[in-house]
């Protein structure tokens, strides 16, 4: 075998094992689809009530917060639960205006009666997780529960959640979220259809099947025993709320979803805060699985727990096994036997196969999501092609994170900014206020910009040689579409869209708070969950 033969046949190899990869995590989401069908009407039971309501401490951690910051602790001040057994913290870590805004509104909480006390940090160490376990230094209940600063809970939610805590083996209850900007930009919708789509198929999947999920960092209330048994928040990953949802339940703990009670929070308007969000979930998933995998497997769990471990630890790997495809693309396309020489049965054998897997297993995902919320799911439909493009226009960035993840770097916790009711520019200013370091150089988004070229080249050849080719034309076309997308908007400074205004409490003039109405809750399939 020659250099030229061996060089090809390495190309097949890894051309065709990136195919696979792509294929099995498709097949995967055919399965948590099997298992949310069959586990859906699989409703948690409330074993029995509490008595004697227990005391509860609602953490709220933020850093340079200044938009939201007033309102999440007035709508705290609202909650649905006796006054005498919250016990709220506000733990800020911010260095702008945040402070202030902050203490004034708990100093205004704590006239009103209510047990509340700032908590500040200069040093920010452990960033959210440091936060969290410094506040539990002086937490007062038995039970915590977090939110972050662009939430608003309904006012009962605490109340209804804490009963499934008479199950002495429960360590987490989660809520679903939902979106206050939902309908504010295509971004938005399409963040809001792939969080839909994990909140509703993946969660109830993996939960109702007695397979392992995750605390979602917010909207959430832990045992605090069960946070001391699992060793405490850590923060030698970037996703420590995943981290602490495993080291937990490979302690025996259980953590119940309840999709019925939500809790409306804020989608990045902006392309460059979406990326920041996914770079750091990515990252994170990836050091938490490199730390935890090995625990996993080595130890007694069933047996579907690991597989399915997997799959979720390892799930931001498809974005690597998607890079390659499209770096290989076009030598893929010039050597018409890859992987199976073209025209033969087997090679359009493949091809549909690698399409079914790979391509229609998200379609019928996130639709199967919509259509679990009982939205409109037919013009869901018509978003699908965005969400093929927008993910395969993120791979880049988050491909950069799965490998700093794997080689060990460390990067500090860059929060997603919020923006509450208010329009701003994103200026340079803006973006070392609310904690987003000043990027010194944007090259990432060229690099976007070259791969969208390479696709419009690839589109082009595809559509030459459309007798071997044409079944590729729309995929690389909205590859092409998927890179620039994400690359323009990364660089385009631009007004943020206001995100739909959320109910804000007053204060009267007598001093007592004065409750806007609380957000209807969605209508939906699993409402009577």
């Amino acid at each position: 075998m020659n250099w030229s033969e061996l060089a090809e046949t390495t190309f097949m190899l890894v051309y065709t094992f990136a195919l696979v990869m792509v294929s099995i995590y498709g097949l995967h989401r055919y399965t948590l689809l099997v298992l949310y069908y069959r586990h859906r009407r699989k409703h948690p039971k409330l074993p029995e009530r509490f008595e004697q309501l227990p005391r509860v401490t609602i953490q709220l951690p933020m850093y340079n917060e200044k938009n939201v910051a007033k309102r999440i602790i007035e709508v705290i001040c609202r909650m649905d639960y006796p006054r005498e057994l919250l016990d709220i913290q506000v733990l800020d870590d911010s260095v702008d205006e945040t402070q202030q805004i902050a203490r004034e509104a708990v100093d205004h909480a704590r006239k009103q009666g209510f047990d509340i006390s700032y908590i500040h940090r200069d040093d920010r160490i452990g960033f959210k997780a440091g936060a969290l376990g410094n506040g539990l230094k002086t937490a007062k209940g038995e039970f915590v529960t977090i939110f972050d600063a662009d939430f608003v809970p309904e006012p009962s939610i605490v109340k209804d959640s804490i009963h499934y805590f008479t199950d002495p083996t429960v360590a987490v209850v989660q809520t679903r979220w939902d979106h206050l900007n939902r309908d504010d930009s295509l971004l938005t919708k399409s963040q809001a259809i792939l969080l839909d789509g994990h909140f509703i198929i993946e969660h109830i999947a993996r939960n109702r099947s007695d397979r392992f999920i995750s605390f979602n960092g917010t909207a959430g209330t832990w045992r605090r025993s069960a946070i001391s048994d699992a060793g405490g928040w850590r923060h030698d990953t970037l996703t420590e709320d995943l981290d602490l949802s495993y080291r937990a339940q490979m302690r025996g703990w259980k953590i119940l979803y309840l999709p019925q009670l939500t809790a409306p929070a804020e989608l990045p308007p902006e392309m460059a805060a979406f990326k920041a969000q996914q770079f750091r979930w990515t990252k994170g998933g990836a050091q938490t699985a490199l730390k935890l995998m090995p625990r996993v497997f080595l130890s007694s769990l069933p047996l579907k727990v690991k597989i399915e471990a997997f799959f979720h630890l390892t799930a931001f790997s498809v974005h690597f096994y998607m890079a390659l495809l499209v770096i290989m693309m076009f030598p893929a396309l010039m050597m018409r036997n890859l992987p199976l020489e073209s025209g033969t049965f087997w090679r359009t054998a493949f091809d549909m196969s690698v399409l079914l897997l790979a391509t229609l297993s998200g379609s019928l995902f996130y639709v199967a999501g919509q259509a679990g919320l009982m939205r409109d799911w037919r013009t869901t439909v018509k978003f699908l092609p965005l969400l093929m493009a927008l993910g395969v226009g993120m791979c880049a960035s988050n491909t950069k994170a799965l490998l700093e993840a794997l080689v060990g770097r460390k990067s500090d916790f860059i929060r997603t900014p919020k923006y509450g009711n208010v329009d701003r520019h994103a200026t340079g200013a803006e973006s070392a206020a609310t904690g987003r370091p000043k990027q010194k150089r944007q090259w990432l988004p060229y690099v976007e910009i070259g791969l969208g070229i390479y696709m419009i080249v690839c589109t082009i050849w595809s559509l030459v040689n459309y007798e071997v080719a044409l079944l590729s034309t729309p995929f690389l076309s909205l590859f092409a579409f998927g890179f620039f997308y994400v690359s323009l908007l990364s660089l385009q400074k631009h007004r943020a869209p206001a995100p739909a205004k959320a109910p804000e409490p007053s204060v009267a003039a007598a001093g007592v708070y004065v409750s806007q109405p609380a957000p209807e809750p969605i209508k939906s399939a699993v409402a009577d969950s």
